[in-house]
C-alpha cells in the first residue's frame, strides 16, 4: 500500500473538492521521507484531500501544465505560489504534493525550499506514489495525461480531511491490478472519477455504485456517494459533479470486473466520453 509523504490535503485554485475515503490503514509519512518499497506492491494509496484546502489564491493547475514538473522549469506564478509563506502557500504546497504523488513513481521526487514569515527555511521533498505520468518530470502534460492526473486527484479527495486507503484501478498500466492480492481485499466498488482540471473550463465527475453507497459513507467516502447533511440532503464535494449511478454513465466493467473502461460527461446531445477513468474499490 502507499503511504503518502505530503504536508496534507489539497489546494485547487479552481475549487477541487472535498472527498471520500476508506478505512484508515496507514498514517501519512513525513514530508521528505520516501515511502518504503513494500508499500507499492499493491498500488494502494491513502487520501486526505481536504475541502478547507480549496482556495482561489492557491496554486492553479494551469500554472503547472505548460512546463515540466521540475523546480527549475516552473513558471514564475507557480514558483511564487509554492513559496508563499501564507495560507495560500500552505494550500499550494499541499496541492502540489498530491499532484506529484499522482504523477511520479516512487523513485521520483520534487524538491524545493521556501521561507516562512519568521525567516525559517523549509526544505520540501515530495515523493511520487502512483506513477501515472512520470514523463512530466521532463515535458509538459498532454491532454490524456491531464485527464489521468485530474481523475487521480478527484479519486483521492476526502470530505472529512482524513487519511485512509483505497484501491484505485483503471486501464493505465500504473493502476492495473491484475492478479494482485488487492483484488481479494478491496472488493466493494465505490464508484468512478474522471474529468480535466487543466481544461479551459475545468470539470470533475463522479458516479457511484448504488449497492455500496451506504457502505462508502460508512467508511467516510462521500464524494461519489454524496455527503448527507444534517437534514439528509445530498451535498456534492465542491466542484466534483456527482453524475449518478456508474451503470448509467460508464461503459460496462471490463472482463475482470476491475474498472470502468470509459465514462461520459452527459447523456444528452453528443455525449463526450473518456477512457481516463479511475474506479475506486473499498474493503
Amino acid at each position: 500500500m502507499y503511504r503518502i509523504s505530503i504536508a496534507g490535503f489539497v489546494a485547487l485554485s479552481l475549487a477541487l473538492l472535498v472527498g471520500c475515503i476508506a478505512v484508515q490503514e496507514e498514517e501519512e509519512g513525513s514530508v521528505g521521507v520516501a515511502p518504503s518499497a513494500l508499500e507499492f506492491v499493491n498500488a494502494l494509496n491513502p487520501n486526505a484531500l481536504n475541502p478547507n484546502a480549496l482556495n482561489p489564491n492557491a496554486l492553479n493547475p494551469n500554472a503547472l501544465n505548460p512546463n515540466a514538473l521540475d523546480p527549475s522549469a516552473l513558471s514564475p506564478a507557480a514558483l511564487s505560489a509554492i513559496q508563499n509563506p501564507g495560507v495560500a502557500g500552505d494550500l499550494s504546497r499541499q496541492f502540489l504534493s498530491y499532484v506529484v504523488g499522482c504523477a511520479f513513481t516512487s523513485s521520483q521526487s520534487f524538491s524545493f525550499s521556501w521561507t516562512d514569515s519568521s525567516g525559517t527555511v523549509h526544505n520540501e521533498v515530495y515523493w511520487g506514489i502512483i506513477g501515472l505520468v512520470p514523463s512530466w518530470s521532463t515535458k509538459p502534460l498532454g491532454q490524456n495525461d491531464q485527464q489521468w492526473i485530474s481523475a487521480c486527484l478527484a479519486s483521492r479527495t476526502n470530505w472529512y480531511g482524513v487519511s485512509v486507503t483505497i484501491s484505485s484501478r483503471g486501464s493505465h498500466p500504473a493502476i492495473d491490478k491484475t492478479d494482485t492480492p488487492e483484488l481479494s481485499t478491496y472488493t466493494q466498488m465505490e464508484g468512478a472519477f474522471w474529468g480535466n482540471l487543466f481544461a479551459p473550463s475545468p470539470y470533475l465527475n463522479a458516479c457511484y455504485d448504488e449497492a455500496n453507497r451506504s457502505h462508502a459513507r460508512s467508511l467516510l467516502r462521500d464524494c461519489a456517494a454524496g455527503h448527507l447533511d444534517s437534514g439528509g440532503a445530498v451535498q456534492q464535494c465542491g466542484m466534483l459533479s456527482i453524475r449518478g449511478t456508474c451503470t448509467s454513465y460508464c461503459q460496462q466493467l471490463n472482463t475482470r470486473g476491475m474498472y470502468y473502461p470509459s465514462c461520459v460527461n452527459n447523456l444528452t446531445g453528443s455525449p463526450e466520453s473518456t477512457t481516463r477513468v479511475i474506479t475506486v474499490f473499498l474493503p
